[in-house]
């Protein structure tokens, strides 16, 4: 029977794992093994609690360097009236005599001592009672006063009494619970056994990392990410080498994984193209449970069971308890790949290590930007989050379930449950936090006009202790933005066509009584990017434009609201070229890098863009225009921002951005308008 792409909800879908691994009797930690207490341990998980052997410290310890003393021979000390201890020269004291012993900080207290002095407190003395240099071996010592008993010393069990509870089962170790095993008398401990999982990558089209690469061909990673995460939650992988699009061959090769492995996951193939097999393998070799969970990314997911090492056909009719070895065809795309080790592994992992689940900071956050999501689907949402004011902000990243580089940019996961068909702009939303609310805080919110060198400002504002987290919704987004109050500053560059001014117009438009301060940070070469060779021949805007149904130059234009459409607008109508007649003009990018992306590809012939992007991808250039990039910062917000205002006086980021094409720095941090 078929359970493909019945797309249960998450909840149900993990409900029906549980429940296969409880009859299978792996809803439970492992093994137990007992390791040496050495740094090989950190990380790993008790699998019973640790009880103290010793005591610790064992005996009454000095805290100080000084002199041992009896508390009660120092009643009366003071700067007027000092009191002589003569020094100890043997182990028995003399009854009724004022002495004192010198110790090292740590060494055992005297069984007739209660106080240690510390040695910067006493006057060392010779034998004539004159001020000596021999301060630890002096004939007596003058004390001006007095101290309380048991004061300057560790007393015996001060850290830990012998038979108390050092930690808890299912603790992870940390470098300090390492210290306080041994300070409690083991040598040896005993931990959760690591589950061993197997990862599979399979497809044709795949070849390994570093292989040089021709059209069709992708690069296998999932793998690595895979197994980090594993690792990161406590696991121990193994990355098998890429397996072709095979059904024998990736069954012969899950029956292998099966045989010394715990967990299997399948990598790809999960969907419902002809060569799609793990729903196949799964059902061969044991029990598909569920295929389709209703997330977004990561919908095809496959959840089953597999018998190890043998395969059985009739597994419909088969005790699920025959088949003991845990297998999810995880889908091929980055970004569901990943979520789906966080959604479904973890929680296996965890149970089998025998710790809590890994439960990230939540808080809630106010969206910047609308999302629009499936009714029927959990919608894992990444986003970028920075603190605006008192205000926290999530602006949402690329939704593309390949886009790998959105988990490297995300600050947190915003979940938008099912049943809900989007979330407006302005509302708030709960999201769980990557990074640590100390980090939030010292982030900067870009929003606005996509530039390169932002990208190197996030690379320079790092060393000064800030983060710079960016979204690019265009010049005349990032002004709205400002004006709700949803960044500290935005990248601009709209051309006002009736001043020719750049900015000005638009920012008193959109942010009215909102008192801001305008730094130019570059001057830019926008122009046409083409392939190489130019081989359409294009040499200016109008050889875009045709009157006839054969359009020869297909065109990639950037997004509504963006600086660059609107110069690209500007110019139009000085020549009086309707857009209509521009092929592609309404096939709209968010960035520069993606004008240039899309002709790399073949997707266009041409977009306009700036330099940079077109270098960055070995394209040619044809330059047009000249503009100015300034940063629009509101001024409640001057003094946070302070290391940026240091970076563009910088002479490295200056010349770092220098050597970028097409880019003039003699503008950077001109004061181009300060309210007062």
């Amino acid at each position: 029977m078929s359970v493909y792409l019945h797309d249960i909800p998450l909840n149900q879908a993990q409900a029906k794992f549980q429940e296969a691994l409880q009859d299978a009797d792996l809803w439970r930690v492992l093994s137990v093994e007992e390791i040496p207490l050495d740094e090989n341990a950190l990380g790993r998980v008790t699998a019973e609690p640790i009880w103290a052997q010793i005591s610790s410290p064992h005996y009454h310890a000095s805290a100080m360097d000084g002199f041992a003393v009896r508390a009660e021979d120092t009643v009366g000390a003071q700067p007027s009236t000092p009191i002589h201890l003569r020094i100890l020269n043997s182990q028995f004291p003399i009854p009724n005599s004022l002495i004192a012993q010198y110790v090292d900080t740590g060494d055992p207290l005297p069984d007739w001592a209660n106080a240690v002095i510390p040695i910067e407190n006493v006057e060392s003395l010779d034998e004539n009672n004159q001020i000596t240099n021999a301060i630890r071996k002096p004939s007596s010592i003058r004390i001006r006063a007095s101290v309380t008993p048991w004061i300057h010393v560790r007393p015996l069990g001060e850290d830990i009494v012998a038979t108390q509870l050092v930690l808890p089962a299912g603790h992870i170790l940390r470098p300090v619970d390492l210290g306080a095993i041994a300070a409690s008398g083991h040598q040896s401990i005993k931990v959760s056994r690591k589950p061993k999982v197997a990862i599979l990558p399979t497809g044709s089209e795949l070849v390994p990392i570093g292989s040089k690469l021709k059209s069709g061909d992708i690069l296998e990673y999932n793998s690595l990410v895979l197994a980090s995460q594993i690792k990161q939650m406590g696991g121990e992988a193994t990355r098998y080498p890429i397996i072709k699009d095979d059904f024998d061959l990736i069954c012969e090769k899950v029956l292998e994984a099966s045989q010394t492995h715990d967990l299997i996951l399948l990598n790809a193939g999960s969907s419902a193209g002809a060569e799609d097999f793990s729903a196949k393998v799964v059902e061969k070799l044991g029990q598909v449970l569920v295929h389709g969970v209703a997330v977004r990314p990561g919908h095809p997911v496959i959840l089953g069971m597999v018998k190890k090492g043998i395969g059985n056909r009739n597994s419909e009719t088969t005790p699920i308890s025959q088949f003991p070895i845990p297998i999810i065809g995880v889908p091929g795309y980055p970004v569901s790949a990943s979520l789906t080790v966080d959604i479904f592994v973890e929680p296996i992992l965890a149970k089998w290590l025998g710790r809590k689940q890994n439960e990230l900071q939540t808080e809630e956050a106010i969206l910047t930007r609308k999302i629009v999501s499936p009714a029927g689907d959990d919608d894992f949402v990444r986003v970028a989050v920075g603190k605006v004011g008192d205000k926290l902000l999530a602006a949402p990243l690329s939704r593309g379930a390949g886009v790998i580089t959105s988990l490297v940019q995300a600050d947190g996961l915003a979940l938008i449950p099912s049943g809900t068909q989007g979330i407006d702009a302005g509302e708030k939303i709960q999201v769980k936090l990557y990074r640590t609310k100390s980090e939030i805080e010292k982030t900067i919110l870009a929003i606005g006009s996509h530039d390169l060198t932002l990208d190197l400002m996030a690379q320079f504002l790092a060393e000064k202790n800030r983060r710079l987290a960016s979204a690019n919704v265009g010049s005349q987004g990032g002004l709205v933005a400002l004006r709700r109050g949803e960044a500290h500053f935005a990248g601009s560059h709209l051309l006002d066509p009736q001043t020719g001014e750049f900015n000005i117009s638009y920012i008193r438009q959109y942010m009215p009584n909102i008192k801001v301060k305008v730094v130019a940070l570059v001057g830019r070469e926008q122009g046409l990017i083409v392939k190489k060779g130019n081989p359409k021949g294009i040499k200016s805007l109008g050889d875009l434009a045709t009157r006839s149904q054969e359009r020869s130059v297909q065109f990639v234009n950037r997004q509504r609201g963006s600086g660059t459409r609107t110069l690209l607008d500007y110019y139009l109508n000085q020549l009086n070229i309707p857009h209509e007649y521009i092929a592609g003009y309404h096939q709209d990018e968010y960035t520069h890098l993606g004008v240039a992306t899309a002709v790399a590809s073949g997707r266009a012939d041409c977009g306009l863009g700036i330099a940079a992007a077109a270098q960055a991808l070995d394209l040619d250039f044809i330059p047009l225009f000249q503009e100015r990039y300034d940063l629009v910062i509101p001024k409640q917000f001057i003094e946070f921002l302070s290391p940026l205002f240091d970076l563009l006086v910088d002479s490295r980021f200056q010349e770092a951005v220098s050597q970028l094409k097409g880019y003039d720095v003699s503008v950077m941090g001109t004061i181009i308008l300060e309210d007062e």
